[in-house]
């Protein structure tokens, strides 16, 4: 039987896979998507830096009266919403996605599809 912390185990390698290969700049940083059972966090990070550049959840006050329940393929679309405008914005149109090493379904999709939607280019 897999228990939930071989399961996380299994995603940290996976994403430390995926990040070999990926790297934000700040002409083209890296939206990093990570989701816990309740909330969904997405953020533009500049990997030569070291600097988290722009940043959207569903704890994030614009969201909180509008998400009733931030783990869910809704919250998730509201999520990448806000983060393409906040990314906007800052004059970011190009990204670098990283999955987090989740499956590229559900709501790692849904948020990608909005942020694509919004304007953002991956």
């Amino acid at each position: 039987m897999i228990t939930k912390t071989d399961k996380n185990k299994e995603r940290k390698v996976r994403h430390l896979r995926i990040r070999r290969k990926l790297h934000g700049t700040h002409e083209r940083p890296r939206l990093n998507v990570f989701r816990s059972n309740k909330h969904i966090y997405a953020q533009l990070i500049d990997d030569q830096a070291g600097v988290t550049l722009v940043s959207a959840s569903t704890l994030d006050p614009e969201l909180k009266g509008e998400i009733e329940n931030g783990g869910n393929i809704e919250a998730a679309e509201k999520v990448g919403a806000l983060i393409a405008k906040r990314a906007l914005e800052k004059g970011f149109t190009q990204v670098v996605f990283d999955r987090g090493g989740y499956p590229y379904h559900g709501r790692v999709k849904a948020l990608a599809d909005s942020a694509r939607e919004a304007g953002l280019q991956f």
